[in-house]
């Protein structure tokens, strides 16, 4: 008798979760929560191509200001040695 009541009550359980449905976790919320995200991520990353955009142009001009001083010196040098020549040549 007890297993009868048992099996009679797992039967009951069984039949009426079988009637239940579970509603899907709806999905817009995600992509809504996940536009502010990416809207930052993509600030960050033209932040950080201008930051390397300014660091090129650092740079760049920095290496222009040390070319610009090599061929002042070599300028000097050539003038130095053509002095140097024209006093032996004397």
């Amino acid at each position: 008798m007890k297993q009868s009541l048992l099996v009679a009550a797992l039967i009951a359980i069984a039949v009426s979760a079988c009637g239940k449905k579970e509603e899907a976790a709806p999905v817009a919320p995600a992509a809504e929560q996940a536009a502010p995200a990416a809207a930052q991520v993509e600030q960050a990353a033209k932040d950080t191509v201008e930051a390397a955009k300014e660091g090129a142009a650092d740079q760049v001009e920095a290496a222009k200001e040390g070319a610009e001083q090599a061929v002042e010196a070599a300028k000097e040098g050539a003038d130095q040695a053509v002095e140097a020549a024209k006093e032996q040549a004397k």
